[in-house]
């Protein structure tokens, strides 16, 4: 019998933490939900009841769930004409202006301690991912593999130009 009980106090203990812990991430859920609900409508979060617990009575957003509905937010757009670096988040808009001020292409583990990063494998990785990610959306070029230059259509060139 003492073998039992303290077999059962074991997984009683485990239970209570394993509540505690759903208990937590369902807070948090429900917390990014409203804070994601909050920046995408102008509708104010109105707290509403929802299934009451045994051990306490629970008080959510109606937009509860909503985490399930948000696609994606875009950090770099595409680019388009007459838009500015001012829309890029600014670690983008460093590597930009840093190529953009360079004689001719560049390659990631230059421009990685020209916007105060260590010359690390691991951040010259990053920047030439941020690298990339700029060419996809139409900020930079990328004339040949690993080097990078300013968007032909940014710098006024034609397409057939050869800016370097």
């Amino acid at each position: 019998m003492d073998e039992l009980e303290a077999e059962l106090a074991e997984v009683s203990a485990r239970l209570s933490a394993g509540r505690a812990g759903l208990d937590r991430l369902r807070i948090a859920r429900e917390t990014v939900a409203e804070v994601l609900a909050e920046m995408t409508s102008p509708v104010p979060a109105v707290a509403v009841a929802v299934r009451q617990s045994p051990v306490a009575e629970r008080v959510v957003s109606a937009y509860a769930g909503a985490e399930r509905q948000v696609v994606g937010v875009l950090a770099v757009p595409n680019w388009q004409h007459g838009m500015g670096m001012e829309v890029l988040p600014s670690d983008y808009r460093d590597i930009v202006e840093v190529v953009s001020d360079a004689p001719g292409a560049v390659r990631a583990k230059q421009i990685a301690p020209r916007i105060g990063l260590p010359v690390s494998a691991a951040k010259i990785e990053g920047t030439r991912s941020e690298l990339k990610r700029l060419v996809e959306r139409g900020w930079l070029d990328k004339d040949t593999p690993g080097l990078f230059t300013t968007d032909r259509r940014r710098a006024g060139g034609s397409p057939n130009s050869l800016q370097r």
